[in-house]
Formats: C-alpha cells, structure tokens, sequence
C-alpha cells in the first residue's frame, strides 16, 4: 500500500471482500503504507488481478520473518487481525440533490456493499442492524443545509423541504427542526451503544450543534415558521456534544455557515498552499489513531466544503486530532470516543475537487486511484473490523 501500489482505493475493497469469504486477513500498520496481509487462495489472487490491484505472493518463510520484524519494539509497526466486515450504513435523502457524497461514491468504486438510510429507518430504530455509520452534507438543525438565501426558488430546494417536511409531519413531529434533533439523538443513542460513525463536511457541526441545542428555537421564521430564540446562545448545552466546545452559532439565516466551528469563510489559505498533516502515532500503543492515519503520504492536499475545517480552539481537550494545519490553527481529521462507540470527523466535501459546487459533475475515481484524501475514508470503513480494543498511551 506504498507508491508502488496501483489501485489503493480498491485495495480496501478486495480486503473486504476476503473479510467476507473468511479469509485470514491481517492490516500491517505502517509496513509499506499499511499494507494487506491475506493468506494465499487463488480465488483471492484472481480478484486482485481482475480489480487491477498490485500484490506480492509471500513464501511462508517470508511471512514469518516480516511478522517478526513488525513485531520488534524497534519498530514502529503492528499487525492487526481483520475479523468482521462491517455492515454498512449510509445516512442520506432518497430523492437525488445536486451534490455528491464522497462516501458513496468510494464505497462504490471499492466494491463495498452498504444500505441507505434516513429520518424513517433512524427514527424506527433500523441503526442495530449496523455497525458502521456515515453522515454526508446534511444539516441537523432543520434549516435546511442553509441554502434559502441562494437557492430558495430552486426546485430541487422546494422538493427537499416538501420531502422533509412530510416525514416530519409522519413521524408526529410539528417541525422538521425537532425531527433533525430526534435523528441527531438516535445516532448519537448508536454511537454510544457501540456503533462506529464517521462524518463529513456539514454533516459534523451541524450534528454537535443540533445536540448543543436541545429545548432550544435556532431557526429562523423562514425555516421552521416562527422567530428563532434571541437567547439561543447562552442556552447551548456544549456537554452534550461529540467533539466541539464553546462555539457561537450564526443566527442570520442569509449566511452559509452555522457557526464558527468552520473556518471556510476567516481562512486565508488558497488551493496552491492549503495541505494538512496527518500525525504520526506509536502503532503498538496508540492502535486506533494509527489504522485512522494508514497513508503513502502524509500531507495531504485540502479541499473545501460547506464545513471545510474546524477551529481548533474549538475542538474538545479530550478529541484525538489525526490531521491540522498547524499554521492556520485548522483541525481537519479528529476522532473521538462517544459511550461504547467511536466517532470519527473529517472536514471538506471531495478529498478531489477543490471546490465542489452546487450542480457539479460527480468526481471520476478511475482518475484518482490513489487518492490519498480517499484512502482516509476507507481507514475508517475496515477500522470496526480489526479486532484488537482501543489502548492508550
């Protein structure tokens, strides 16, 4: 899973798939990138070479010796057993809006399998059937993705609000507002329990914020038909929040952003110098960080979003932050831990499309096979099938 790898995005997907078939399967953390270790079936060789995946078939001699290299504590180097493949869940509306998810769209092109979900199977309880669980570009706080300033006589907005109004309505909710926090309050319930999620672009903040807001009125008259409360902030509650504290919600239903949690529209950062970092972490001590940050390359380009970074003044004491401009003071990549589960948030829209905008053409992934921004998102897809408990240092 290093340079010489041909197709790392797929890579994940043949590792899944072997999870599946009850293939012996091992992730080398920090070995050549993070490379796959499977034992031998030439059925699984076979699906490497139809998915125009790079591999090395290993004599057992070999493979003993590099399982004592890993296991030196000279090294920084772990092996961990993938044991269950995750069933999948992806949180987004059926109609079709004119954006695209990342997510899908990687899982897609790797071949792993997931199901759609939104308000009606959250609120009926349909997240125990799942273990992994990936927000998009969704706005939690019933206003709407903050799109009525530009788009309000769109017709794809009036059919989502239509849509969303609807499902409220059916669900016994007076506003779509109170719906959001109720799906807000349901995945959080999964996490908690034990589930994985993962979350992008407005689909983090927006999240913490609806949760921050409980009781709370922050939509405007135009949203949800009555005036927001003037008060609204001094009653944000940040304890029932994932991984944000202390910020100010923008009450003004004309601006794009939610809070100041997201730094698009104060950073100064342009596309020819805007990169972040991923951090280096002991793999024998600090396991669950390191499958996160598993990469041929650790500085990784940046790419914008409607949630694009997080402040990190923001940012909880306790959050493990995986990837910052450390000289703008942007988090880009945190992870967390929520009850029995864990959480991961990761800023921007398309780890390939600098500035994905409303109606562009979805990103060609036979262009980028060995996006690195991607192979972020597919960490965090295998990581509920590793088998070792989170350790600390």
């Amino acid at each position: 899973m290093d340079e010489d790898q041909k197709n790392h995005l797929k890579a994940y997907g043949l590792a899944y798939w072997s999870i599946k078939q009850q293939a012996d399967v091992s992730w080398l953390l920090n070995y050549r990138g993070g490379s796959f270790l499977i034992k031998y079936a030439k059925p699984i060789e076979d699906e490497c070479k139809i998915r125009g995946i790079s591999y090395q078939v290993m004599a057992d001699a070999k493979v003993t010796a590099l399982l004592n290299e890993i296991s030196s504590p000279d090294v920084n180097m772990e092996m961990v057993k993938l044991e269950k493949a995750p069933k999948i869940a992806v949180y987004s509306p059926k109609s079709k809006l004119p954006w695209d998810d990342a997510v899908t769209m990687v899982l897609t092109y790797a071949e792993i399998p997931y199901d759609v979900v939104y308000d009606d199977e959250v609120l009926n309880d349909k997240l125990t059937g799942y273990d992994w669980l990936h927000l998009h570009h969704e706005d939690f706080t019933g206003q709407y993705g903050r799109f009525w300033s530009n788009f309000r006589n769109a017709s794809w907005y009036k059919t989502d609000v239509a849509n969303q109004e609807a499902t409220a309505k059916r669900n016994g909710f007076k506003k779509v507002s109170e719906m959001k926090l109720a799906v807000a309050k349901h995945i959080a319930a999964f996490c908690s329990g034990g589930g994985f999620l993962f979350a992008m672009c407005s689909g983090t903040d927006t999240f913490d914020i609806a949760l921050s807001a409980e009781g709370v009125d922050i939509c405007e008259r135009m949203f949800d038909g009555d005036a927001a409360d003037p008060n609204a902030q001094s009653k944000l509650n940040f304890n029932k929040t994932f991984a944000f504290k202390d910020f100010t919600i923008d009450l003004n239903p004309s601006n794009y952003k939610f809070s100041n949690i997201d730094v698009t529209q104060t950073r100064t950062l342009v596309q020819s110098n805007d990169f972040f970092t991923l951090f280096d972490f002991s793999a024998k001590w600090d396991i669950v960080p390191t499958m996160l940050t598993q990469n041929h390359e650790k500085v990784i380009k940046g790419f914008m979003g409607q949630t694009t970074a997080f402040r990190k003044s923001l940012v909880k004491p306790d959050i493990t932050v995986l990837g910052e401009n450390k000289g703008a003071e942007e988090v880009r990549y945190l992870h967390g831990e929520f009850g029995k589960g864990q959480f991961t948030f990761y800023g921007g829209h398309d780890p390939e499309d600098y500035q994905h905008l409303v109606g562009d053409p979805p990103t060609d992934l036979n262009l980028h096979p060995n996006s690195p921004g991607y192979r972020l998102i597919l960490n965090n897809v295998l990581f509920p099938a590793a088998k070792k408990k989170p350790q600390k240092t």
